[in-house]
């Protein structure tokens, strides 16, 4: 396995899909929503004072919450402060990170762990100024035991001193095993919750796994929260 230079292949869509949509940070970045990503980001910044975090994964407790849309939005704002930024689609169950960036899937994270590829043969450039991604690549029959190879300890920490953040887009806690072997290489978790839909039960087990799992859990992030006709929207939408 070898990390030698930041992204090389490049990917350059002009037409706009339902999945980009999803990246308002990137489409719309003067929208309130934006904005609320761009909060989280300084909070991620301000959550640990005393141990920087490089390495966050954001997950949830059950499927359709938004963890894929919060992943590649708050990717954007770190992008756009500046920040070199590597997306892992760490779901190697039901992978959708390449959808949202509009990449082919054929190959990526399991093709690195597993070395049949070089990770700059296999990491992609996005449109989205300093963010790269590393797409799932095959669907294995073994995702936790890769996950939890040696062989994906020594990416994390080759990558580690490329990058100033990494982001696993990573599986629901309730669903899979995967998410907690990640968080071990994670400095930092980001739970998402969408907003009339998620189980409070549901939220307790994924905070109550995490926590057994002795994840650093950083906070929540309430998605699909309905916007009113509030002075703040129109404060941020008219700027």
């Amino acid at each position: 396995m070898e990390v030698r230079s930041l992204a090389r292949k490049k990917k350059d869509n002009t037409q706009i899909s339902d999945k980009q949509r999803s990246l308002i940070a990137y489409y719309d970045p003067k929208s309130p929503v934006s904005e609320q990503y761009r909060t989280i980001r300084t909070n991620i910044e301000f959550a640990s004072v005393d141990n920087i975090v490089k390495t966050l994964m954001v997950t949830s407790s059950t499927p359709g919450e938004g963890k894929s849309t919060t992943t590649a939005n708050l990717a954007t704002v770190l992008g756009q402060q500046g920040k070199s930024v590597l997306v892992i689609d760490t779901d190697m169950r039901k992978p959708t990170v390449h959808f949202t960036f509009q990449l082919p899937n054929s190959s990526g994270l399991t093709n690195v762990i597993t070395r049949q590829l070089k990770f700059d043969d296999a990491v992609y450039e996005t449109s989205i100024p300093n963010v790269d991604v590393l797409t799932s690549g095959p669907i294995p029959p073994n995702p936790s035991e890769l996950i939890g190879s040696r062989a994906m300890k020594q990416l994390i920490g080759e990558l580690k001193e490329a990058y100033d953040y990494i982001i696993f887009d990573a599986p629901p806690v309730r669903a899979v095993a995967d998410p907690l072997i990640l968080s071990k290489y994670a400095d930092g978790v980001v739970l998402v919750v969408r907003s009339g839909k998620t189980d409070e039960e549901a939220v307790k087990d994924a905070v109550d796994a995490l926590k057994k799992a002795e994840a650093n859990i950083l906070g929540a992030v309430l998605n699909d929260v309905k916007i009113k006709d509030t002075s703040y929207y129109y404060y941020y939408s008219e700027k």
